[in-house]
């Protein structure tokens, strides 16, 4: 498989952005949050959906980083800053629009209730693999799909 390599300018790509990092997992110390450069980052560990529908064991993920542009705040509910070692499991990346401009907050949808909500001049964010796969034995799996 090539590295994936994803840029999302608006609500619809980042949908698409959304798909392919569901069920992603990084520790508290992935999470990375520039206010000079205005840029917040995650490197994770994604699963490969894109492959997953066409293997039934054998699955995979790869390293990945997302990287989020233009950010001028972010706030994060259900996550201790100080456990770096906690991991943390991605479920959604949305997009809420502020008013009529391209501002908004793009929230991170995480396990257990917890979310990272970024304040952005636009929505500008950048998916890429960036390490090797690796097997793993098991799909995630969600209740009622």
């Amino acid at each position: 498989m090539t590295d994936l390599k994803l840029v999302a300018l608006d609500s619809e790509d980042l949908a698409v952005v959304s798909a392919h990092t569901q069920d992603s997992v990084f520790k508290v110390a992935d999470l990375s949050w520039s206010p000079r450069d205005q840029q917040f980052s995650i490197a994770a560990n994604r699963f490969v959906w894109e492959e997953a529908a066409a293997k039934r064991k054998g699955f995979e993920r790869r390293r990945a980083a997302i990287v989020f542009k233009r950010v001028l705040a972010v706030r994060s509910v259900g996550i201790n800053q100080k456990n770096r070692e906690d991991v943390l499991s991605l479920l959604a990346i949305r997009f809420e629009q502020k008013g009529e401009g391209p501002d908004g907050t793009v929230q991170i949808d995480l396990a257990a209730g917890a979310t990272i909500a970024l304040d952005v001049e636009c929505i500008e964010v950048q998916l890429a693999d960036i390490g090797g796969a690796w097997e793993t034995a098991s799909k995630p799996r969600h209740p009622g799909a």
